[in-house]
């Protein structure tokens, strides 16, 4: 019989280090053993790919603050295209190496680690005119200084390196400490959630002073880092500040359910979003409790902790989901689906010494990976894609090292090999790891966030290595939010007794509160299969896949003249139908049509009276197509030079080919069809026939153009918007109708891209005259072996593309393509037909958006503080330039994360 030796033990400041030191030891063994010899190989493998990534920013980025690894260049906030508040977590303080140093302190890269620091001191400066986000700022850049610090001061106990240091980094902290203060100088204690890091809080002068929210987890996730500041420095200020902040949101907490809502108003207090949840926006807050008492050894924030702990377990976990509830209604679900940024809390119950819970949920995460390669942003309840963005973000990572830690098994070292073999397949490129843009499709961001060296490295080697391939013993030290190392010692470290007590008078420690706080002599596994057993159902119920709804159709209120269903923009009589009607067609610039209907235009009330269902109807219409949407699909450019590394995210056709049934998808050479548009007979076609022919967007409907094409032998075709400047970028993806006839007839796949996807398929054809792309589902293995087209680090075949998919933050578009370039398209939230009480002698309220579901978006979430999504740069001719250059101005997605951004501010 396997146990877990678990030890009880009173809340004391030295239990905080006993609590680690026994937790994080080999619990015990199930299963298949890994080899030493594989998990040294794997550890090497961390160690390599770190160096890939680490190596590239410091040769294509440094000293900017982050690199973007398919441009192989550095991302300078302010010369870059703005993708609005996310880049407040950039100060011009060369980010990533800061973030990184105490990563490279921990495998062992002692050298570089002693040249980082001095680059840091020599090159860094952190009174920049410029507003940054105080919670970014706070975990990264002083997390990463003291973090810094700390291994400085462990190798130079160590007598052989960082003989010179003297503090350095310690006072660089406390000056980058002193100027995030001033965000503090609130009546609540709560801080701004931006300052400006040269003049502080002034007001709208500095861009700063003027939000009044913040979320729980921007105002409570500071308390490791400053009471860790104050202890080093012997300045209690810093601790004080954050130990407020920490005490008036436990204040606010709904005290029926003991739960924080995700957003705050820093000034009344009030809790402007009452939904509460374990990921984005309250995440950290309830990490930083407990490793507050683990790093303080202050009993308070452990009751505090356990009390919420509870609440969590009661009314949010239902194993093995983790869904927001409403605080003043615990039992009411607020939504039904998950974020990722919930994958550190398994990691934090290990922590809290609550094993089966952790194996449950971890498992539910393992099998969404599995499924889908990386952690969506967000998925359902039934494990679909909710938001198929992932930034490469570590917290799965980081509990399955915890898991790990403490049960030995070594499942979780092949969850780690999973997590290693996903980036080198689908996020490696040559100039570093590039984050998702569309999970599904495999497209790429310019992006490689400062975390993913600081957090993701460190968990996969501690993962794989042995306690000799370690510096220092990493039990002496609390991971903070970012995996920065503080020492625990500074638990017994002195500090002023100025610090006020954060004790209410209404608390008094309840001892009941302690229960599996410390490890206690429970025994959770009673046989080796015990975890196994928990897994297997989680395994079975992810793998199942939920049928979707019937679409919902409002019943019918008699027979108009002329059907939505029917409507075809190039009908001469469907639009004198219109015009009786009182409906109207307004053409718009991107060569579509807005439906607007004025009852007072009618020849007729019972015209009028039929324009109104009419309007309806295409309400329904719009509704339907929305839940009946097709996934992405994938455009892979596979030819020399490129290998399969440019993505670009396609909209599919409702008709043709269903790219989703075939294992191999279609790969074949690209040619141009003549006529462009493909609406007469391919002139052609002997060039067209066994390749896939490139058409135009316009003059005839997109069915007639793939009968074309295929006519001439084509095995398949890509549409082309000829709407100059569009972009996937700005834009949602169309899907593509047929035409009213049945289109069974059709049995090639067509896709569609923007202009400006569609200009690097033509430019790539200018350039190398022989293009071969693979059509798909979504995108295959790269063709070329991975270190053969990373040497030199060459842009010409190696910087891919991404583009928003479908689905996600935007809903597909079911287009006609018409004999003008103009398409018809309902949308439910868009039109607002004459209501039946109204006269049909009013006028209906006036459309004042095109007649499309394009604009109905899913919100998005990112860690980060509050983003506000900015206008698109206008967009410049690309004609002249060439793949390159394209590929190097290719903006990012300006609207991702944008929901879960304004959720953590």
């Amino acid at each position: 019989m396997c146990s877990i030796l678990l030890r009880s033990c009173p809340a004391t400041t030295m239990s905080a280090v006993l609590f680690l030191l026994t937790l994080l030891g080999g619990l015990c063994s199930h299963g298949h053993t890994m080899t030493r010899e594989e998990k040294h190989r794997l550890r090497n493998q961390v160690v390599e790919m770190f160096d890939h990534a680490y190596q590239n920013y410091m040769d294509h980025a440094y000293p900017a603050d982050e690199l973007m690894p398919l441009t192989c260049r550095g991302r300078v906030r302010g010369l870059e295209p703005s993708r609005g508040d996310i880049d407040d977590a950039l100060g011009k303080f060369s980010l990533t190496l800061i973030d990184t140093l105490d990563t490279l302190a921990l495998l062992n890269k002692t050298t570089e680690f002693e040249a980082a620091v001095r680059r840091v001191l020599s090159d860094v400066r952190l009174d920049n005119d410029i507003v940054v986000s105080v919670f970014e700022t706070n975990i990264r850049v002083l997390g990463g200084l003291l973090g810094g610090h700390s291994m400085a001061l462990m190798l130079k106990e160590g007598g052989q390196h960082m003989q010179w240091y003297q503090d350095e980094l310690l006072h660089m902290a406390k000056d980058l400490g002193l100027r995030l203060l001033p965000a503090f100088n609130t009546s609540s204690g709560l801080p701004y959630p931006r300052v400006n890091l040269k003049y502080g809080v002034r007001g709208p002068e500095t861009r700063t002073g003027t939000e009044t929210d913040t979320c729980t987890a921007c105002a409570g996730t500071i308390i490791l880092e400053f009471a860790a500041l104050s202890r080093f420095t012997g300045d209690p200020v810093f601790e004080a500040h954050a130990r407020r902040a920490m005490d008036f949101l436990w204040e606010k907490r709904q005290r029926n359910s003991n739960l924080v809502g995700t957003t705050i108003n820093i000034h009344s207090g009030e809790w402007v979003r009452r939904d509460s949840g374990v990921g984005a926006g309250i995440d950290s807050y309830y990490e930083y409790l407990l490793k507050a008492y683990i790093l303080l050894g202050d009993d308070l924030f452990l009751q505090r902790f356990n009390i919420h702990y509870a609440s969590i377990m009661k009314y949010i976990s239902q194993p093995p989901l983790l869904l927001d509830v409403h605080i003043h209604k615990p039992l009411l679900p607020a939504r039904t689906w998950m974020d990722s940024l919930l994958a550190f809390f398994p990691g934090l119950q290990v922590l809290k010494g609550d094993i089966r819970p952790a194996i449950e949920t971890h498992e539910m995460l393992y099998q969404v990976t599995k499924k889908h390669n990386f952690l969506p942003e967000a998925f359902t309840t039934d494990f679909r894609v909710h938001w198929a963005q992932h930034p490469l973000r570590p917290e799965f990572a980081e509990s399955t090292y915890f898991l790990y830690k403490a049960t030995g098994d070594p499942y979780y070292l092949e969850a780690g090999r999973t997590i290693l073999d996903n980036l080198n397949r689908f996020a490696r490129v040559p100039c570093g790891f590039a984050a998702m843009k569309d999970v599904r499709t495999g497209s790429h961001e310019d992006r490689m966030d400062s975390f993913f060296l600081a957090e993701m490295f460190k968990y996969l080697f501690l993962l794989f290595a042995d306690n000799e391939d370690l510096p220092f013993d990493v039990e002496d030290y609390v991971f903070t939010t970012e995996a920065h190392l503080l020492p625990l010692s500074l638990s017994t470290a002195p500090h002023s007794s100025s610090i006020p007590s954060n004790r209410t008078s209404e608390e008094e420690l309840d001892d009941s509160n302690f229960d599996w706080t410390c490890p206690n002599t429970r025994l959770l596994f009673p046989d080796p299969a015990f975890p196994r057993n928990l897994r297997e159902p989680i395994r079975s119920a992810v793998d199942k896949s939920c049928p979707r709804p019937a679409p919902y159709r409002e019943p019918g209120m008699g027979s108009p003249p002329l059907r939505a269903q029917d409507f075809m923009a190039n009908n001469p009589e469907h639009l004198e139908l219109l015009r009786r009607m009182g409906v109207s067609l307004i053409h718009l610039k991107d060569g579509r049509v807005q439906l607007v209907q004025h009852a007072t235009q009618a020849v007729s009330a019972v015209a009028a009276e039929d324009g109104v269902r009419f309007m309806q109807e295409m309400m329904e219409l719009s509704s339907q197509q929305q839940k009946e949407q097709l996934p992405p699909r994938a455009i892979q450019i596979v030819s020399h030079p490129f290998f399969g590394r440019v993505v670009l995210t396609a909209g599919p056709a409702q008709f043709g080919t269903d790219l989703s049934k075939s294992s191999t998808g279609v790969r074949g050479f690209v040619t141009v069809a003549e006529p462009y548009s493909g609406c007469t007979e391919i002139t052609n076609a002997e060039y067209v026939q066994g390749h896939i022919a490139l058409l135009q967007r316009g003059q005839c409907m997109f069915a007639e153009k793939a009968r074309h094409i295929q006519k001439a032998g084509a095995i398949g075709g890509i549409v082309i918007d000829d709407n100059e400047g569009s972009s996937s970028d700005t834009a949602p993806l169309f899907q593509m109708a047929g035409d009213g006839r049945s289109t069974d007839d059709i049995t090639l796949p067509l896709l569609f891209l923007f202009h400006k996807e569609g200009n690097i398929l033509l430019e790539a054809l200018k350039e190398y005259r022989e293009v071969e792309v693979l059509l798909s589902d979504k995108a295959r293995d790269r063709g070329v072996d991975v270190q053969e087209a990373e040497e030199g680090c060459v842009t010409e075949a190696v910087t891919p593309t991404s583009f928003e998919p479908v689905g996600q933050s935007q809903t597909s578009t079911a287009e006609l393509d018409e004999p003008t370039p103009e398409e018809v398209t309902p949308s439910q939230e868009e039109v607002s037909p004459l209501s039946e009480e109204t006269s049909p002698a009013e006028e209906a309220p006036p459309l004042e958006e095109e007649v499309s579901p394009a604009d109905l978006s899913e919100p998005k979430e990112e860690r980060d503080s509050e983003r506000e999504t900015e206008e698109p740069e206008g967009d410049t001719d690309s004609s002249s330039q060439s793949v390159d250059e394209l590929l190097a101005d290719w903006r990012e997605d300006l609207e991702a994360f944008q929901q879960m951004e304004k959720d953590e501010l």
